[in-house]
């Protein structure tokens, strides 16, 4: 049996994609309420207003509450960086822009860049960059 942990209320964090043995998921999407999952280690940050900036984003006049279900372009991506930037989370990340179409609204493809010497909340997942998805307690 594998483990499995949801995070639908664990706030803004990363999941660091890593053979932990664990698969973390999440609602997203807006309203289609998807359920993806990824292996790894997830890191919660200290932000809720930052996820609800990022809710506000997703509900506003460009995705208007959908969910972002036909993934993301590089607006968003530079919106969503600019979010995490303003959160000083301490981890490195930008969207994996190879990866906007498998993005949505609480799953966000990122790569975390840098050594372990840069964010010393977590240490030993290089090399570096490492693939891993944003996420946050989804807006519908």
């Amino acid at each position: 049996m594998t483990a499995r942990i949801r995070l639908y209320d664990a706030g803004l964090g990363v999941i660091i994609q890593h053979p932990s043995g664990v698969l973390y998921t999440n609602q997203t999407c807006g309203p289609c309420c998807a359920q993806p999952e990824m292996e790894g280690v997830f890191v919660p940050f200290d932000a809720e207003e930052s996820w609800l900036r990022l809710n506000a984003y997703f509900e506003g006049p460009k995705h208007r509450g959908t969910g972002a279900m036909q993934g993301l372009d590089d607006e968003d991506a530079t919106f969503i960086e600019s979010v995490v930037r303003d959160a000083r989370t301490g981890v490195p990340l930008i969207v994996d822009r190879s990866r906007l179409k498998e993005s949505h609204e609480a799953w966000v493809h990122v790569l975390i860049e840098g050594e372990d010497e840069t964010f010393p909340a977590v240490s030993g997942f290089g090399p570096y960059p490492r693939r891993g998805v944003l996420t946050w307690p989804n807006s519908d």
